[in-house]
């Protein structure tokens, strides 16, 4: 008598209708593993030692705060999100843009430059000096008293002597007192944003020559 064989492979005979994920959110896991540990705890107690309501409330209570933390996370992320997905918006609006950012550079273009200062408190007195690419000072504007909070100024040109500077980049030094005590300021140069990159550092602005900044370091914007 003949004998047929299989040769067949076995297969699953519910493969055909593909397999359904059994993965579960990172909660819902960590969830499971605070009941399973707890359900074991309570299999394992000592009949002469048992677990107390108390014990079990506070096992209960613990998986009730770390599915809060969990959900708290979840939201922060998401409004971190929502927050530097507004942030870029806000920078790809400044391309183009000119702003004033900390910074020394100073750059004379048909006869006019712009920059500003930025002082932590009121100063009775203002000086800024303008130096050439040699480091040499051809002009000091004095400013006078003024308040706390960033200025906007312009250069247009002239150096001490009264002639007109030539086109170029130059670079300013600014000193502030109030009686006799020096005053922290700082100096904000001028520069035109030409793009928006997205990093580890936040979203930061390409403003040519004066390199990369934050939108923590814009001044002002015109």
């Amino acid at each position: 008598m003949s004998t047929i064989q299989n040769t067949q492979p076995t297969s699953n005979p519910f493969a055909a209708y593909g397999t359904r994920s059994t993965a579960k959110p990172a909660e819902e896991d960590l969830q499971d593993r605070f009941l399973k540990l707890l359900v074991t705890q309570m299999k394992n107690q000592d009949p002469l030692n048992p677990l107390d309501n108390a014990q079990v409330t506070t096992q209960l209570a613990q998986i009730s705060t770390v599915n809060g933390v969990e959900r708290l996370n979840a939201t922060i992320r998401t409004i971190a999100d929502s927050f530097t997905a507004g942030q870029s918006l806000q920078a790809a609006g400044m391309i183009g843009r000119e702003v004033l950012v900390p910074g020394s550079a100073l750059q004379l273009a048909n006869g006019a430059a712009r920059f500003g200062i930025e002082l932590t408190q009121p100063a009775d007195e203002v000086k800024v000096r303008i130096h050439d690419a040699a480091g040499r000072e051809i002009q000091v504007m004095n400013l006078g008293p003024q308040a706390a909070g960033s200025l906007e100024l312009a250069w247009d040109g002239k150096t001490s002597d009264g002639s007109q500077a030539a086109n170029g980049n130059y670079s300013i030094s600014v000193a502030a007192l109030r009686g006799d005590q020096k005053v922290e300021v700082q100096a904000l140069a001028a520069a035109i944003v030409q793009g928006v990159s997205q990093g580890n550092q936040g979203v930061q602005l390409d403003v040519g020559r004066l390199g990369m900044v934050g939108l923590a370091d814009i001044r002002q914007i015109f």
